[in-house]
């Protein structure tokens, strides 16, 4: 018998087994639609990466309403994944479903702007602080965009990230350190070249390696969550994010700032709370209510220098764009998401029940001398299966525990409890209670006392 981090191994193979058992028999249904899904999808899936749920197969969705789904076997699930952040604002928010049906009825898309173009760039030039606008489809393509400008601005062939990052699927950010040398990271699909010609890779609150990395002043930007979320919560340290914009300054190097996920951290995303100041910002998933949506900003003195590099008959063929980007419909989504779901008061809710979530969990570890902690951001909080909060992706990386981690999902599942998949992470959203809070606490600790050795 062995036991790890506190776990019985033993105990722990049994349990999942159980559960596995458990899910199996609770979900004909989507097992169902599951086989048959496998004779017309791709490993059964709409997108691939739904392969990684725990349990035999993904449950099937009926319905969703704020916090809430209820899949087709009848069984409704408290919603702390909130599709990875993109229903942030909860499940069919009434401000988005009215502002879509009246827009659909009045037409989804004409490479025309409407007034609601014009409203969100003033909200999110309020809320965020970056003078001018774009709009995009995915946070992938406003990630992209901001680097092709980047790299068209500075005539500089290449960008830097940090280690385990994740910035959607732009081709430059699949890149790793492999014992200090940067490689294409494992499970990279058709690299379309060797991503070390493009990208300089570092990690994160490493302020030596960021200065030797930007002097030769080869680098357009630096592409970087506030604070790392892809890999787990990883936190800036005190003096990380004021090194970063001084060096990128001295150096020439534009600093663009993915708000995608750091948006839980309040209305202005993190930048706004802690006061950054980057030459771009892009932002995507949550703002729309669920409907795909982005966009990217950019500050005054940087908007002036793009306005002569770009001539109007070439921008629709710079690689910048897109048939369906700034749509009326996805306009009208997040007009009515920033306007009327994510608004200030909404966080002044689910920051403090994140804060909830991060403490009962925080008892339990405490109560069974785990060596776990817990990290919380804005409305995002999460645990890990390591003493101290890592400092950056590798030491993040190092900490999977792939079993344990598998348990406690389909666990927290087959009681009714959805957590993020690909790490222990819980999203508040604006309908979410204290409730729902207590009971993820509750199947929490009873599913880390059935594993526990003696």
């Amino acid at each position: 018998m062995t036991t790890t981090r506190g776990i019985d191994r033993t105990r722990l193979r049994t349990a999942m087994a159980l559960e596995e058992r458990r899910f199996a028999d609770a979900h004909p249904r989507s097992r169902e639609l599951f086989l048959r899904a496998e004779r017309s999808l791709l490993a059964g899936v709409p997108m691939n990466w739904m392969v990684r749920w725990a349990g035999a197969f993904p449950i099937f969705v009926r319905e969703g309403r704020g916090p809430r789904f209820t899949d087709v076997d009848g069984r409704e699930y408290v919603d702390f994944c909130l599709g990875d952040t993109g229903a942030m604002a909860g499940h069919a928010p009434e401000a988005c479903g009215a502002a879509v049906a009246a827009q659909m009825r009045r037409g989804a898309t004409f490479m025309l702007p409407t007034e609601d173009a014009v409203c969100v760039g003033e909200e999110l030039q309020r809320r965020f602080g970056l003078a001018y606008w774009q709009f995009a489809v995915t946070a992938t393509d406003a990630n992209r965009f901001a680097i092709r400008l980047a790299r068209h601005l500075t005539g500089r062939p290449k960008i830097l990230v940090f280690n385990w990052c994740y910035h959607g699927t732009v081709d430059e950010a699949f890149i790793t350190l492999a014992d200090g040398v940067a490689a294409s990271r494992s499970g990279n699909i058709g690299p379309p070249v060797d991503p070390s010609l493009t990208t300089k890779v570092i990690e994160f609150n490493d302020v030596p390696a960021l200065e030797a990395a930007l002097a030769p002043r080869d680098v357009a930007c630096v592409l970087a969550e506030p604070a790392m979320t892809n890999i787990g919560i990883v936190l800036p340290e005190p003096g990380y994010h004021e090194a970063l914009r001084e060096i990128t300054r001295r150096t020439g190097t534009l600093l663009v700032l993915d708000e995608t996920h750091t948006f839980c951290a309040g209305p202005g995303g993190y930048t706004r709370a802690h006061g950054l100041a980057p030459d771009m910002l892009t932002i995507g998933k949550a703002i729309a209510g669920g409907v795909p949506a982005a966009a990217y900003g950019m500050t005054g003195d940087l908007a002036e220098r793009v306005r002569p590099r770009i001539r109007s008959d070439e921008s629709d063929a710079g690689g910048i764009g897109g048939t369906l980007a700034g749509n009326a419909l996805s306009l009208a989504a997040m007009r009515a998401t920033l306007e009327s779901v994510l608004t200030e008061e909404a966080f002044a809710r689910t920051i403090p029940l994140a804060s909830r979530w991060a403490g009962g969990v925080l008892e339990v570890i405490r109560e069974k001398r785990l060596p776990w902690h817990v990290t919380a951001l804005g409305c995002r909080a999460e645990y890990w299966f390591r003493a101290t909060p890592p400092r950056n992706g590798a030491e993040a990386a190092r900490s999977i525990d792939a079993d344990l981690d598998a348990y406690m999902h389909l666990a927290a599942l087959n009681r009714g409890i959805l957590i993020t998949p690909f790490h222990n992470m819980a999203l508040i959203a604006p309908g979410t209670t204290t409730a729902d809070v207590d009971l993820h606490t509750a199947v929490f600790r009873d599913s880390v006392e059935a594993i526990l050795g003696s």
